[in-house]
């Protein structure tokens, strides 16, 4: 695999060469032009990412369905390599996250609708499997969105809200007022 990018690499740079995009000998004062040139078009010979352009760079994303208490769906395009409580927040919706991604708490709790999409999915660590623990609605195929990052084989993977959240430190508080 690497060989093969590190020759489709050669290629598009003999290719730039011979249609006078790129100089062999470069002057003085377009070095840095060709020095960007060079290693952009490395990093994209290397990159995996192909489905929107976010500036300059090329993003893949997975298609996500969350639904809500109500049995609404919302369907959303999610980067590869973010986590399904960052993807909620930026479509806003409703995934509490109250430690904010930290695995400290089980408010951004969601439920892997399909076991097919769930068996793809790492093991759960033991710091996660003690904080699912204390979920409300907790399933066999419970997760917390804040350790679920995007990847390819997720496209399409369906994920269920439940219907409440616990969070100790609002609840605590709400009690001894």
């Amino acid at each position: 695999m690497f060989v093969s990018r590190v020759s489709r690499f050669g290629t598009q740079m003999v290719k730039r060469l011979t249609k006078g995009t790129l100089t062999s000998a470069p002057k003085t004062g377009n070095l840095p032009k060709v020095y960007n040139y060079f290693f952009h078009s490395l990093h994209q010979t290397f990159s995996t990412t192909t489905a929107h352009e976010e500036g300059d760079k090329e993003v893949e994303e997975i298609s996500v369905t969350f639904v809500d208490k109500d049995e609404m769906e919302t369907h959303i395009k999610v980067p590869i390599g973010m986590s399904m409580l960052e993807a909620a927040h930026e479509h806003d919706i409703e995934l509490e996250g109250a430690c904010e991604g930290s695995c400290a708490c089980s408010t951004c709790h969601v439920i892997v609708r399909d076991m097919e999409y769930y068996n793809k999915l790492e093991d759960p660590t033991d710091e996660e499997n003690d904080m699912l623990d204390l979920a409300f609605g907790l399933t066999e195929t419970s997760r917390l969105g804040c350790q679920m990052t995007a990847k390819p084989e997720l496209d399409g993977i369906c994920l269920e809200l439940p219907s409440a959240t616990r969070n100790f430190a609002v609840d605590r508080y709400a009690k001894a007022t």
